[in-house]
């Protein structure tokens, strides 16, 4: 009998291979993605100190006022532009993505190419 694992174990399974691969650095901190059911998180992260430099989500209420729902690629798109803005603002122009497992297409592929048209290299 084949034991098949759930969706969520195989996604974290992956995103653990991918950090071992990069991390974010005080130059170029990594840009975090991860979406659930209902809303979006974006964080931008320096890994030597451990830093949560920007983070943005589809839970703030300016974000939500601008969104009739938080969990289609529209509100994915949105939030990458989001959060390009507050990094820019930060000073930060160059990250390292982290999809967090997730497959590239969608909502994860939408809020990397609105943060990329916003301004942030990657």
């Amino acid at each position: 009998m084949v034991n098949k694992k759930s969706r969520s174990e195989v996604r974290l399974k992956k995103h653990r291979r991918m950090r071992n691969r990069f991390s974010g650095t005080a130059e170029r901190p990594r840009l975090s993605v991860f979406r659930s059911n209902n809303h979006m998180y974006a964080q931008i992260i320096d890994d030597t100190v451990g830093n949560t430099l920007v983070a943005a989500s589809t839970l703030e209420k300016d974000v939500k006022a601008e969104l009739k729902k938080t969990n289609d690629v529209e509100a994915a798109a949105y939030l990458g532009t989001v959060i390009a803005k507050k990094a820019l603002d930060k000073g930060i122009k160059e990250v390292v993505f982290d999809r967090g497992g997730f497959i590239y297409q969608g909502k994860i592929k939408a809020l990397a190419e609105a943060a990329r048209e916003a301004g942030l290299e990657f």
